[in-house]
């Protein structure tokens, strides 16, 4: 289930998303209370946008600006409205984002190829392992993808790995959608409950919320782990409540393809222009197709590189990277500059670790101060300084670690109304 403008050259993918483009950038003027500010504010006649070359005389369109003027990128009645949801407010308020009918059709159909792409097959039973409640766009998405591709889906919700283990030995799943470090404890429940893993007809788990590789593609820490006790294919997928639109692994896992039918990515640098072939920059979209509440040139607040050389699954679109870490996590620390996934990669090095926290605020003099709540199992003076010593070999500099109890770190990672765990604390 490859759609035909994901085998297309780049030339033909560039003119059709031009000319959506130009559907967009009319709708916009029409329908959207915001944008026609922005538009009106900038002396910018949406008609004059015709080239993805374009954008860039446009503003972007920042959280913040989504969190202010929530209402105002409402562009369609209220009774045309289906669903609600809310983002998980990782880095400031949660907003809401409405849909309508075409807009679920379009989520179903977008996870509905994402699925394809990681091997999903009409035949296959998937076992879901995120929440589908709570606003949660994510959970809702995977149900409706499973559903028009065909597939099998058992909605089981996060956590509890008796009950996991007991659908899967029960209904016989082929693979799972799960938090990748989730896949650890259902490691452990196996082992202690005699379960022979490589027999469980899993074939694969499609990961969500955390990193499987680093940069160049290859394994990292988290997912090492899980493939030397679990022999099953891993596949990263990367999305978002407002990009309504998922960059998923193919077989080749060489980074989540671009659906340049339903999106449109730039990465930019600091003063909103593409950076070059192979930087890293902040991703930033434009939804296509999109009824209720469509963006143009949103910041996402990641930071990522994009791959353009040809995949060997015959796809010819933009790859994207493992996302390096959130732009507004960035923290410089005794010189030094560190996103949080490079800490986590370290943490998830010592298999004595069960879990941590990450808190990072300001100090007196204004600089970056890091602090790490680790939970082991039995805290020593020689297991503190070999983690400590693991930092400075990788990232040459050592924040200040602390040990605490399981239960107090467990708190600070699922505050209340949380629907995936908290890793990082900022307090700047």
């Amino acid at each position: 289930m490859i759609p035909e403008i994901e085998k297309a050259s780049l030339d033909q993918i560039k003119m059709i998303q031009e000319q959506k483009l130009i559907e967009l950038m009319q709708y916009l003027s029409d329908h959207s209370a915001y944008y026609q500010g922005v538009f009106k504010t900038h002396k910018i006649l949406p008609s004059s946008i015709k080239t993805l070359d374009d954008l860039v005389t446009i503003p972007v369109t920042t959280k913040e600006q989504l969190q202010q003027y929530n209402d105002d990128f409402i562009c369609v009645d209220k009774r045309d409205i289906i669903d609600y949801v809310t983002t998980s407010g990782t880095l400031g308020e949660p907003v809401t984002f409405a849909l309508t009918d075409n807009d679920l059709k379009r989520l179903a159909y977008n996870e509905a190829i994402s699925f394809a792409c990681a091997g999903v097959q009409q035949d296959d039973i998937l076992q879901l392992m995120t929440t589908i409640d709570r606003r949660f766009m994510a959970g809702l998405a995977y149900f409706l993808g499973a559903r028009e591709l065909g597939a099998g889906i058992i909605r089981v919700g996060a956590g509890i790995p008796e009950l996991q283990w007991d659908s899967i030995l029960k209904f016989k799943p082929t693979y799972l959608i799960v938090v990748p470090s989730f896949l650890l404890k259902l490691i452990t429940y196996a082992k202690e409950h005699n379960i022979d893993l490589n027999s469980s007809g899993i074939k694969g788990a499609i990961c969500i919320g955390e990193s499987l590789r680093d940069q160049d593609f290859t394994l990292n820490t988290l997912a090492k782990k899980i493939k030397d006790r679990w022999n099953i294919e891993l596949y990263s997928t990367y999305a978002s409540t407002e990009m309504s639109t998922a960059f998923t692994e193919c077989s080749e896992q060489q980074g989540g393809h671009h659906h340049p039918e339903l999106i449109i990515a730039e990465i930019l640098d600091d003063h909103n222009v593409p950076v070059a072939v192979g930087e890293t920059g902040e991703l930033t979209i434009t939804t296509l197709g999109v009824e209720a509440m469509p963006l143009l040139r949103f910041k996402t607040g990641d930071m990522v590189k994009a791959h353009t050389t040809p995949c060997g699954c015959g796809r010819t679109t933009m790859r994207l990277g493992p996302v390096v870490g959130r732009k507004r996590q960035m923290i410089k620390y005794k010189g030094t500059t560190l996103y949080p996934p490079a800490m986590y990669n370290i943490l998830n090095d010592f298999s004595e670790v069960d879990n941590y926290i990450i808190e990072i605020s300001h100090n007196n003099i204004g600089t970056d101060e890091i602090l790490i709540k680790i939970a082991v199992q039995s805290p020593t003076e020689e297991l503190l300084h070999d983690i400590k010593d693991h930092f400075r070999a990788k990232l040459r500099v050592s924040p200040k670690i602390e040990f605490h109890d399981k239960q107090h770190i467990q708190k600070l990672q699922f505050p209340k109304l949380s629907r995936k765990p908290v890793i990082v604390i900022d307090k700047r």
